[in-house]
């Protein structure tokens, strides 16, 4: 007998395909692996997401306390300003025209009338104004002495300082003429 053909009982045994697809055992193992893809896709979006939650959680957190130390410089350059310009005038600043008796609120600035003091304290308080917000509780206070030693109060309301800040910010500077 030749090799050629080999007959039906001595060919490899394969699992049995009828014209319904795959076995039973085969569709049973497929559908075993179905979903797991599936899956690691949903846990990997969730990690992401919370991720993603806690570097804008992150960013706000940032924004907040830059605003805050954005208003503390404002607040400083302020305080230098009205220094300087006393400085400038330097004979009245001693002899007690700047100093306020009371503070003065961004929101009513006094009038820029009569004397160099008066305007310079008027342009002050626009600047507090307009770099602190123009609300009553923007506040300045001068204290000057006789030998040129400054006192300088600013007050400002700082509710953008976040968590663990307080809502009332207050910049001294003392400075000599």
């Amino acid at each position: 007998m030749s090799r050629g053909f080999m007959p039906s009982h001595e060919t490899c045994a394969l699992p049995a395909l009828s014209a319904r697809g795959p076995s039973r055992r085969l569709r049973r193992g497929m559908h075993k692996q179905s979903g797991v893809g599936l899956i690691e896709v949903l846990v990997a979006v969730l990690v992401l997401s919370i991720g993603f939650l806690g570097i804008a959680a992150l960013q706000v957190m940032s924004m907040s306390t830059n605003n805050s130390a954005m208003a503390r410089s404002m607040a400083t350059v302020a305080s230098y300003s009205i220094l300087d310009a006393m400085r400038a005038d330097i004979v009245n600043a001693k002899g007690g025209a700047y100093n306020t008796a009371s503070s003065l609120k961004a929101d009513a600035c006094p009038a820029a009338s009569g004397s160099l003091a008066n305007y310079q304290l008027n342009q002050w308080c626009n600047q507090l104004g307009q770099s602190l917000g123009p609300v009553a509780t923007t506040t300045g206070l001068i204290n000057c002495t006789a030998t040129g030693d400054c006192t300088v109060t600013i007050s400002f309301d700082d509710s953008r300082a976040g968590v663990g800040g307080t809502s009332n910010q207050q910049v001294i500077t003392k400075a000599m003429l």
